[in-house]
């Protein structure tokens, strides 16, 4: 999984990094940390924005008690029957199916 700094999220979706952290801690975007460093998914970026329906999806998810790594192996873990991952449908404009699997695992 390629990931990026806060800067270069910062400086692809153009807005200040302190904007980033604001959807960090908005739960818009998730982030690990990396050699002490905070990273961001590449693939959350899409046309210069976030992508359509992960910050819902997110919130769907934490809402039930997903820690952010649960959170993270959960999108980008492979899933036959979407198919490729969660993270992909997003990117591929099936966000309603990826959120209906979403609210289905908080029950």
């Amino acid at each position: 999984m390629e990931v990026l700094s806060l800067p270069d999220v910062a400086e692809r979706l153009g807005l200040p990094v302190t904007r980033v952290h604001q959807m960090l801690r908005d739960g818009h975007l998730l982030a690990e940390r990396r050699d002490g460093v905070l990273v961001i998914p590449a693939d959350f970026i899409a046309d210069g924005g976030i992508v359509k329906g992960l910050a819902g999806t997110i919130t769907v998810l934490r809402d039930s008690g997903f820690s952010t790594d649960e959170i993270l192996r959960w999108l980008f873990a492979e899933d036959d029957t979407l198919p490729g991952s969660p993270i992909e449908a997003l990117r591929g404009d099936r966000g309603r199916e990826v959120k209906r699997r979403a609210q289905a695992m908080a029950f």
